[in-house]
């Protein structure tokens, strides 16, 4: 368990850390794209449906609601069982609901089945505790943010390339009212492949898998399992007050996710292929600005300066709250892009720098941290839905919540470590109190 990599080798597949941050960024993002595959053909679903804007809110909430639960839970479950299982199971149950949204029949069971869909975002819980314990404090903040981010870029790639997948299959002769079915067996076909390689090519953690070591003795002492890891992270405010932060950030992430085609279509009048390629742009940050954002972190952090990575969260927070009010205010087509990829880089940004701090609030329980977290981002979602329904507004809706980012930011200081916690957290120089 302690030799953990120092370092990241990113063409290179001969270490158990290299193939676990490969393998586990790659089935993120096959379970992001099938869990936001949906959004940019909603357009043609909700006219094929008919539904309301009450019932597109519906939706979108369901989307992420059931997330939350499964999010709280799979942390425990990494704890307990290991990453590798733990992915594995999730990926082959997330993949029949993923199948199931292709064949429903009304917007009820539609809606059933994009719940059920939610239950595939606890995926990045497993991927940020996966890195968390392959790679070293001094890489950690950088491992984290970029498995997250190319993971999370599946969102942009499935707005992107599921409106023109729903394109090619017209194009053989299928009918539109079945063509949107067809483009989204795809990514459940995609999960089940996926669960065979991450089965076959990873292991729990540098030292082997948990259920052998645990058989040999060999677990290190003192780590957290199960709900004990849950009750050991819930005694602790730090993880409380990244919850919130996350929620101020990936929520936001989540929501711009849902609403974004549907916003650029009946907002601007743009057509379905050109809204997927606008909404797919903030998605596709991911690719190279989460990771930015645990880099700055560990930067930031060199000498022993832990809570420099909090000073780093606050700052992206900031950006990202202005960047999201000119989002929402923004005149015209061309302003309105530049915004949303302004707002969404310090976005992006922010949620790496939020996973960069996470291994260090209690190492001894990572997964019920991880999972507390991660759930955090999925409240953020469900709320700012919520909030959405309420209005009826998405530019509304985007006003408020960017007052409600820079609010959030607070909660970012708030989080800063005393003496006693640094000094109790591997490989983390203590640090003046706050």
């Amino acid at each position: 368990m302690d030799n953990k990599a120092d370092s990241i080798k990113l063409f290179s597949f001969d270490t158990a850390p290299m193939r676990a941050f490969h393998l586990t960024w790659v089935a993120f993002f096959v379970c992001f794209f099938a869990w936001f595959a949906c959004a940019p053909l909603m357009p043609v679903i909700k006219g094929e449906f008919g539904l309301s804007m009450e019932q597109v809110a519906n939706i979108n909430i369901a989307a992420v609601a059931i997330t939350i639960f499964v999010r709280l839970l799979i942390g425990p479950l990494c704890d307990r069982y290991g990453p590798r299982k733990t992915y594995t199971g999730l990926l082959l149950l997330g993949s029949i609901p993923v199948l199931g949204v292709a064949m429903a029949q009304s917007y009820e069971s539609f809606l059933l089945f994009r719940l059920g869909i939610g239950a595939v975002g606890a995926s990045f819980v497993i991927t940020q505790y996966h890195t968390s314990v392959m790679f070293g404090p001094n890489v950690v903040g950088t491992a984290n943010a970029a498995a997250a981010g190319w993971g999370n870029s599946g969102g942009g790639a499935a707005q992107a390339l599921m409106p023109l997948l729903l394109t090619a299959v017209t194009m053989l002769g299928v009918s539109q009212a079945f063509s949107w079915r067809v483009a989204l067996v795809v990514p459940g076909l995609m999960m089940i492949v996926m669960a065979f390689f991450y089965w076959r090519y990873t292991q729990d953690c540098p030292a082997g898998n948990y259920d052998e070591l645990r058989a040999k003795g060999e677990l290190p002492q003192g780590s957290k399992g199960g709900w004990a890891s849950f009750r050991e992270a819930c005694r602790n405010y730090r993880a409380w007050l990244l919850f919130v932060t996350y929620g101020a950030c990936f929520g936001i992430e989540i929501f711009i996710h849902n609403i974004a085609a549907v916003y650029y279509v009946e907002h601007f009048g743009l057509s379905l292929g050109a809204a997927g390629l606008a909404a797919g742009s903030f998605g596709l940050l991911a690719l190279f600005a989460r990771a930015l954002g645990g880099w700055l972190s560990d930067r930031a952090a060199r000498g022993g300066k832990l809570n420099s990575r909090v000073t780093v969260l606050f700052v992206l927070m900031i950006g990202e709250g202005l960047g999201l009010l000119w989002f929402a205010n923004a005149d015209g087509i061309v302003y309105a892009v530049i915004a949303m990829l302004c707002f969404g880089l310090f976005t992006h940004m922010a949620c790496g720098a939020t996973y960069a701090l996470v291994p260090f609030v209690a190492p001894k329980a990572l997964g019920g941290v991880a999972g507390i977290v991660g759930a955090g981002g999925n409240v953020g979602a469900v709320a700012a839905g919520f909030l959405m329904k309420g209005t009826g507004d998405i530019a509304q809706t985007l006003t408020i919540l960017s007052v409600l980012v820079l609010a959030s930011s607070l909660c970012a200081i708030a989080a800063r470590f005393t003496m006693t916690a640094a000094s109790e957290t591997p490989g983390a120089p203590a640090v003046s109190a706050a």
